[in-house]
């Protein structure tokens, strides 16, 4: 999972030892998992043809399953890859009243590239914009006021606060921020490290992967995805105060009155940015596996329920402490594709009326890649997706009693939701952790954003589920021990198939398609059904 983010939380539990299969689905959720996630798949990540051998086994799972190919035919929707990597340490200067800084690499700012082109050669003036935010749904407009014609606009990395923690994520996403700085006519976008992006993930970690590829996707046109504006640099807060110097606006009001909730104040600063940076650049194919099941009912067949997760995951990293440098993606996201085929293989025995997709969606780890194409340009009618439901990292190291269902109570996804968790002996119970907005943090909001409700179902803290997601996020998480050695309960596993069987096909068998709460911040947005 690409944009779960969590801070390092400080409860640590000792690790259980590990659960064996007792029952033949068990068996075979272990043995997708022990597939996918081995050496000899070097991380699967996208683009490349450790990718590729993943996906032919997925698509040979889903053969089995019972499933017909998906993609106009074919098993494999192509999704052409743009991909950017620094071709070396940019250069990155402030001038103000005559005197140029040299900003340090590393410590004043650092990279978080965008696939935007070969070469980066731009000075001019900057101008700071807030959280650069333009939303007329909440009145919202930071460049109110301000002309970023030609210049580049600084913005905190952080979306706005005092608000419902899901939509200021969304308003935070730094592909739309830039698209707007973009239209807004900037030549460039820096994002500034605020109080509360330092504490999730501060600079100095995202230095560490500054020369990690860039990734976006191309259209059927061969033009990349527009990524607006280029992202020219990640800035700490010390590299800030160099950039506010000399400004009417003083840096630490600023940030005092981000970390209180309170409006910032905006304006142009005194410095001129000037930087150059040089990448290379490649075109590469990865798939989207997409399996169909056709559904019973002649009137209701035309209309799709779609069941996600990614298939790729980091790949070869750097070495940990044992030498071990294969990012193997057991619990992220191996175990969410195989829960896949085995609702696949539950559902051909009972076809619900509505015909239902399976995708496993590459480039997760890149920014939703895969998820957004299939979501744009899907294998059927866009307007025949009635729902999607998600499967990305569920924790299965504890027997778990409840569940989160991230973004189900925005459509009447919830209801059906809460009943087919509760048939089962379970329970939806709220986010814990609101603040990591983990709803717009995977693939489902990919769907979320073409207009359909979608849901994505992860185990809860009941049963031990607290500290179990702590032990693994803080010692697993994008690090080679992610492996089918970890301690799997997959009886727990097995319900987690059952849960998401029972959702998606009460979703496909449902006399109407799911509607959007009335007003829904998101449904309006992207004119979902039902949503106004």
């Amino acid at each position: 999972m690409r944009n779960l983010i969590l801070p390092l939380l400080l409860a640590t539990a000792a690790t259980a030892s590990a659960q064996a299969p007792s029952a033949p689905q068990e068996a075979a959720l272990r043995a997708h998992v022990a597939y996918l996630a081995s050496d000899a798949m070097r991380g699967r990540e996208a683009g490349t043809p450790d990718y590729d051998r993943a996906a032919d086994y997925v698509a040979k799972q889903m053969q089995a399953a019972g499933l017909q190919p998906g993609a106009n035919g074919r098993w494999l929707q192509p999704v052409p890859l743009v991909v950017a990597k620094p071709a070396g340490e940019p250069v990155m200067t402030l001038t103000a009243n005559g005197a140029t800084t040299p900003l340090v690499f590393g410590t004043d700012y650092t990279l978080r590239p965008t696939p935007a082109g070969e070469t980066i050669d731009v000075s001019a003036p900057v101008v700071f914009a807030g959280h650069g935010v333009v939303d007329p749904a909440i009145g919202r407009n930071d460049y109110r006021g301000l002309d970023v014609r030609g210049k580049v606009v600084a913005v905190f990395y952080s979306g706005p606060q005092g608000m419902n923690s899901e939509v200021a994520a969304h308003l935070g996403n730094r592909v739309d921020r830039a698209r707007t700085a973009a239209a807004k006519g900037a030549r460039g976008i820096v994002f500034i490290e605020s109080n509360q992006s330092r504490g999730i993930i501060p600079v100095s970690t995202i230095h560490r992967s500054w020369d990690a590829r860039a990734v976006t996707w191309a259209g059927p046109d061969g033009m990349p995805r527009d990524g607006g504006a280029p992202i020219l640099a990640i800035v700490s807060q010390e590299g800030a105060a160099k950039l506010f110097a000399g400004s009417k606006l003083n840096w630490e009001e600023v940030r005092a009155a981000d970390a209180a909730g309170r409006p910032v104040p905006t304006g142009q600063l005194a410095a001129t940015l000037a930087t150059k940076q040089r990448f290379t650049t490649e075109r590469l194919n990865s798939s989207n596996v997409v399996g169909l099941l056709p559904g019973s009912d002649p009137k209701l067949r035309g209309e799709y329920v779609v069941l996600s997760g990614h298939l790729d995951h980091v790949g070869i990293g750097r070495p940990d402490a044992t030498g071990d440098t294969i990012h193997n993606g057991a619990m992220d996201n191996a175990v969410g594709i195989a829960s896949m085929i085995e609702v696949a293989k539950r559902m051909r025995s009972a076809r619900p009326k509505r015909s239902v997709l399976f995708v496993a969606v590459t480039a997760e780890e890149k920014g939703l890649i895969g998820s957004d194409y299939f979501a744009t340009y899907p294998t059927v009618p866009k307007r025949s997706l009635v729902a999607n439901v998600n499967l990305d990292m569920p924790i299965l190291t504890y027997r778990f009693q409840n569940l989160v269902a991230f973004g189900a109570d925005r459509s009447g996804i919830g209801p059906i939701a809460a009943a087919a968790t509760k048939k089962l002996g379970f329970a939806l119970v709220p986010d814990p952790a609101p603040q990591e907005a983990s709803f717009v943090r995977t693939d489902h909001y990919s769907f979320v954003r073409q207009g359909v409700p979608a849901v994505s179902l992860v185990p809860g803290p009941g049963g031990g589920g607290t500290t179990a997601t702590a032990e693994f996020i803080k010692n697993h998480y994008h690090k080679p021990s992610d492996e089918i050695d970890l301690p799997f309960d997959w009886t727990a596993a097995a319900n987690f198939v059952s849960l998401n069987h029972a959702i998606a096909t009460a979703l496909a068998d449902a006399p109407e398609r799911p509607r959007w709460v009335k007003a829904d911040y998101f449904g309006t947005l992207y004119k979902g059904p039902m949503a106004r």
